[in-house]
């Protein structure tokens, strides 16, 4: 915090020397502005543990690609936020912090991995944040909290400088993009995010909206590890969808696509496949171990029952799954081409010009440790990571219960300008972030 002050007396002194704001604004376009990182990110002098214990003396020697473009245009960070061990559980409690409360019900999750970003932008105590998505990591703590996430199209911000990073084919799903309480921050970020990588994006394209081809889906078409949708979701989609009509005069279509019944298993399968040059993908007990000796998942749960694990029970269980996963790589195959094939089915539908509405998830922000119960509700997510889809989050007001409500905007490959111009006009027409404690 010191820090950040005197780099705010910094900023205070470049205004009233400066001969315009013109100039100021070009060369810092994010000139002050507080941000906040998520701690798997590097930030010079912050912690870096992605709550792994073996790592709680690891301090940040360089900044993180990402955070070092958004320090360039001026930004100011206000310290990093906290996250699942090793940003692969969507609760977002460890055992070096403990855990992060939803700010519009303290017994409610704030999602994960960037649950610590998702929880400090609802609560007002930074404007921007920087997340990563390889499975939700974005988008669900944005959907949780009622602010605006954008999973950029893959490929197109750095992700280097984040522990754990992705190697082999995981270097295709993840990604590192933008989080904000206001959709129109999020070009600016992700413009500045993205740096030369920005020209694979049509971002300086008008968007005209009711030239869009919205589509919209209402569920994965009832997959049997995954929660049925919550009805406050599907009415508030509802309302986007009569809203969109009856404003704009686009005619929504309905679509049915099958394949996203198996959201979960698909993504799955290609995580854990090998890449074109047949480097495997790397395993998730090698990562537990990180600073110290292999993880044996099922040792680690014994001692788990005895309170003795320095490890948490999400991450465990993974580590245990991963192995199972192993067992059968014939049924992992199939299920890799049967995911290449609803990607081509994706771009097909959605083509240039395209906007697929689908829910965020299928509940509103769970309460703490139930995700345990509910572990594989996050493909709503998940499954546009593995298909390179570029997909914002936007918040829809509050539910009966005062928690967030949202829905997801997805677009073809490299059309991100379409979502991010959609979000825009949707917190117009409904509100966007609503302060936590107003009903």
């Amino acid at each position: 915090f010191e820090e950040a002050l005197q780099e705010a007396q910094q900023v205070d002194k470049l205004l009233s020397e400066s001969p315009g704001d013109d100039y100021l604004e070009e060369k810092f376009p994010l000139l002050g502005v507080p941000i906040t990182v998520k701690e798997a990110f590097s930030l010079h002098g912050m912690p870096n543990t992605s709550g792994l214990v073996n790592r709680r003396n690891v301090v940040a020697t360089s900044d993180a690609t990402v955070v070092s473009r958004l320090k360039q245009a001026g930004a100011i960070p206000l310290g990093v936020t906290n996250c699942s061990e090793l940003c692969m559980w969507y609760e977002s409690s460890n055992r070096v912090y403990g855990r992060t409360n939803n700010p519009y019900d303290l017994q409610r999750i704030v999602g994960g991995s960037s649950g610590g970003e998702g929880g400090v932008l609802a609560a007002a105590c930074s404007v921007i944040g920087v997340g990563s998505d390889i499975g939700g990591s974005i988008r669900m703590p944005a959907f949780f909290n009622g602010v605006f996430g954008h999973k950029p199209t893959t490929g197109v911000v750095p992700n280097d400088g984040q522990f754990p990073n992705a190697r082999g084919v995981r270097t295709s799903y993840l990604c590192t993009g933008p989080m904000c309480r206001y959709a129109e921050d999020l070009e600016l970020v992700l413009r500045v995010m993205a740096g030369p990588g920005v020209n694979k994006l049509k971002l300086n394209e008008k968007v005209a909206l009711e030239k869009i081809k919205f589509h919209c889906m209402d569920h994965d078409g009832g997959s049997v590890f995954v929660s049925p949708v919550d009805k406050e979701i599907l009415q508030a989609q509802k309302k986007v969808v009569e809203h969109l009509e009856g404003e704009l005069g686009v005619q929504v279509q309905r679509v049915a696509i099958h394949k996203m019944k198996y959201s979960f298993q698909i993504w799955s399968a290609m995580m854990s496949s090998t890449d074109s040059n047949g480097q495997e993908a790397q395993v998730f007990t090698d990562l537990l171990g990180d600073h110290g000796k292999p993880v044996w998942p099922l040792w680690e749960l014994m001692k788990w029952l005895v309170g003795m694990s320095s490890h948490t029970l999400p991450a465990i269980a993974l580590g245990l799954t991963e192995k199972l996963m192993k067992l059968n790589p014939g049924a992992n195959a199939k299920l890799v081409s049967m995911g290449k094939s609803l990607q081509e089915e994706m771009e097909a539908l959605l083509g240039p010009d395209g906007v697929l509405l689908y829910p965020s998830h299928p509940t509103v922000a769970p309460r703490h440790h139930s995700p345990i119960c509910t572990p594989f509700n996050f493909a709503y997510t998940a499954i546009f990571n593995v298909l390179g889809l570029p997909v914002t989050q936007c918040p829809l007001g509050l539910s009966s219960e005062g928690l967030p409500l949202g829905i997801q905007l997805v677009a073809a490959s490299y059309n991100d300008h379409l979502t991010l111009a959609v979000a825009r006009y949707l917190e117009k027409a409904f509100g966007g972030w609503v302060v936590p404690g107003k009903l």
